[in-house]
C-alpha cells in the first residue's frame, strides 16, 4: 500500500495555488446566487392523540411488546384502518384534493386566497425549475387550470396532478409506534399558512376519523329517523281519523258505530306504539353515534414560524467550497497518485 506523503500534497497544492485564488471565489459566488434563488420555506408542526378501542390491548402479547418499548395496546383497535394507516391517506387524491379550498391569508396580508389558488399563482420557484416546467409544456399540450367543472379527483389532468404532489412534499403525516401520536407536519413559503396548512390538515385527519368510526351507526341513526317520521304520519293520520269519527257519532249509541270507534281508537293506539318504539330506537342510535365519537387530545397546537427552516444557504454554501477545494486538491495531486 502505498504511503500518502502530506508535505509532497502540500507542495502540489501551493504550486497550483492561482487555481485556487482563481475557482473558490468564482465557486463561492455562483452558489451564493444559486441558493439565494430558492425561496426559504417555513415548517411547523401539530399533535394529537385520538381516542382507540384497546379493549383486546391486554394479555401475554401486550406484555411481551412492552419490554420492547411499544405500546401495543394502544395500537390494537377493532377498526379496519389503524392509526398506523393514517400517513397512507395522503397518497389518495380525494383526501390531497379536500385541501384545496381552505382558505389561507399571507403574513403580510396581500395574499388572501384558496390553497389550491395559492399554490398554483403565488408559490414560487427557482428559475432553473421554472425553465424546466416551460420545456416540458412545450412538448405536450398546454392544459388550463379548470377549477368550475366537476372536479374528479381521480381523474386530473397534469397540472393539477403537479399540485396534488407538491401537497404531498408539503404535508407530512407520521404516527409513534409507540405512543399513537399523530404528527402532522407543514411546509410552506409563508409562516401563517405554513401554521394554516397544518391546521386544516389536522382538522381534516380529524373529521376523516370520525366519520369513519361514526358511519355504520350514522346509517343507523338516519334509518331510524325515517322510521320516525314515517310513525308518526301514520298516527296522525290515525289519530285524525279516530277524532273525526268520534265527532260525527258523538251521540250516537248504537254498539256498531262504538264497535268502529273502539278499533280506530285501537289501531291509533297501535300506531301511537310503533311511533313510540321508533323513537326510543331513534335515540338510541344517536347515543351510539355518540359512543363511537372518538375524543382527541391536542398535545401541541402549530404555531406561526419566526425562522425559516430552509435552505440552509450559509452550510450550502460552505459544502460547494469545500467540494471544489476537495475537486481542485485531487486534481493537483492527480500526478503523486497515479504515480507508481
Amino acid at each position: 500500500m502505498k504511503k500518502i506523503d502530506f508535505v509532497i500534497i502540500l507542495k502540489k497544492v501551493s504550486e497550483n495555488r492561482k487555481i485556487f485564488y482563481i475557482t473558490l471565489p468564482i465557486v463561492f459566488v455562483v452558489s451564493c446566487l444559486l441558493i439565494l434563488c430558492v425561496p426559504r420555506t417555513y415548517s411547523t408542526d401539530t399533535q394529537v392523540v385520538p381516542e382507540i378501542d384497546n379493549s383486546k390491548g391486554s394479555g401475554a402479547l401486550s406484555s411481551l411488546a412492552s419490554s420492547f418499548g411499544f405500546d401495543l395496546s394502544s395500537m390494537q383497535t377493532t377498526d379496519a384502518i389503524t392509526p398506523l394507516l393514517y400517513p397512507d391517506l395522503m397518497e389518495d387524491n380525494k383526501f390531497v384534493s379536500e385541501l384545496f379550498d381552505i382558505k389561507v391569508t399571507s403574513v403580510d396580508g396581500e395574499i388572501n386566497t384558496t390553497y389550491y389558488n395559492y399554490l398554483a399563482k403565488y408559490n414560487q420557484s427557482p428559475w432553473w425549475s421554472l425553465l424546466l416546467a416551460k420545456i416540458k409544456t412545450s412538448f405536450s399540450s398546454k392544459e388550463k387550470i379548470d377549477k368550475k367543472s366537476e372536479f374528479d379527483p381521480y381523474n386530473v389532468n397534469r397540472f393539477n396532478d403537479n399540485i396534488m404532489n407538491l401537497i404531498r412534499r408539503n404535508v407530512n403525516i407520521s404516527v409513534d409506534k409507540k405512543t399513537g401520536v399523530i404528527t402532522i407536519g407543514a411546509t410552506a413559503q409563508d409562516p401563517l399558512i405554513c401554521k394554516t396548512l397544518a391546521d386544516s390538515t389536522r382538522s381534516l385527519i380529524l373529521r376523516y376519523i370520525i366519520e369513519y368510526r361514526t358511519n355504520k351507526a350514522r346509517i343507523d341513526m338516519d334509518y331510524y329517523h325515517k322510521l320516525v317520521i314515517d310513525a308518526k304520519a301514520d298516527y296522525e293520520k290515525a289519530r285524525q281519523k279516530y277524532g273525526s269519527y268520534s265527532d260525527a257519532n258523538y251521540d250516537v249509541i248504537l254498539e256498531s258505530f262504538r264497535s268502529k270507534r273502539d278499533d280506530l281508537e285501537n289501531e291509533m293506539q297501535l300506531k301511537y306504539n310503533v311511533y313510540s318504539t321508533m323513537s326510543t330506537q331513534y335515540q338510541d342510535a344517536k347515543a351510539r353515534v355518540q359512543e363511537r365519537t372518538p375524543a382527541f387530545t391536542i398535545l401541541k397546537g402549530a404555531s406561526v414560524p419566526i425562522k425559516p427552516t430552509g435552505p440552509k444557504r450559509m452550510l450550502f454554501v460552505l459544502a460547494m467550497t469545500l467540494l471544489a477545494f476537495f475537486v481542485l486538491t485531487l486534481w493537483s495531486v492527480r500526478e503523486y497518485l497515479l504515480k507508481d
